[in-house]
């Protein structure tokens, strides 16, 4: 075994050895910290950065497909001051809190899954599956009636089904889509409009039947 040095003797160089070697331990464990400081700062920003997007796509999901108001998502004074306690005065503390928090936006998403209503249909296309089939109602009776009328009689029977169908068709759509939807809070939208146009389509498309048939007999 090799020998082991022997301690100097003392005086002034074997406190200048006791006094570096203090000093060097002081060193290494200020190194040791202030890269374990760096790092959990790093892992913070980090960890910061992913929860932020988190809660972004989360509160763009509650107001567009819950229609959460947007005040009601964001933090209160009695929030902020939880928050601050948790994340403490070192970036360690901060770090902790932060992870808890993207632990809890892994459950809300892992909610939001759950809960998450069907994609509501716009009003004028919902509409539309309640109006479309009174209208092929009126179309399919206007080209019966003109397949079996005498031809003489076909004026008679296109002026009398063009002014009465589509006005009937219309109010059982009206009366459907009240009966169907009309417990929404807000009110039900029967699109008017939309329902006047699908209703006059099929006499339009009848009466160009009809003109091109003439045209080429």
């Amino acid at each position: 075994m090799p020998a082991q040095p022997a301690p100097p003797a003392p005086g002034p160089w074997a406190d200048y050895l006791a006094a570096a070697q203090r000093l060097d331990a002081v060193r290494r464990a200020a190194s040791a910290a202030s890269a374990e400081h760096q790092g959990a700062v790093t892992a913070a920003r980090q960890e910061l950065s992913s929860v932020r997007s988190r809660l972004a796509a989360q509160e763009t999901r509650l107001a567009r497909d819950l229609a959460v108001p947007v005040l009601e998502l964001r933090p209160q004074s009695a929030d902020l001051e939880v928050a601050a306690q948790a994340a403490g005065t070192g970036p360690a503390s901060a770090l902790a809190a932060l992870q808890q928090a993207r632990r809890s936006a892994d459950a809300a998403d892992a909610l939001l899954t759950e809960a998450a209503p069907a994609r509501r249909w716009r009003p004028w296309a919902r509409n539309l599956l309640v109006y479309g089939p009174f209208a092929a109602v009126v179309l399919i009776v206007q080209i019966a009636l003109y397949l079996v009328a005498d031809p003489g009689s076909v004026p008679t029977y296109a002026l009398l089904c063009g002014l009465t169908m589509p006005v009937i068709a219309f109010g059982l759509g009206w009366v459907t889509i009240g009966f169907v939807y009309g417990g929404d809070p807000g009110g039900v939208d029967r699109t008017p409009i939309i329902g006047a146009v699908a209703c006059l389509v099929p006499v339009l498309l009848t009466c160009m039947g009809v003109g091109l048939a003439s045209f080429l007999n």
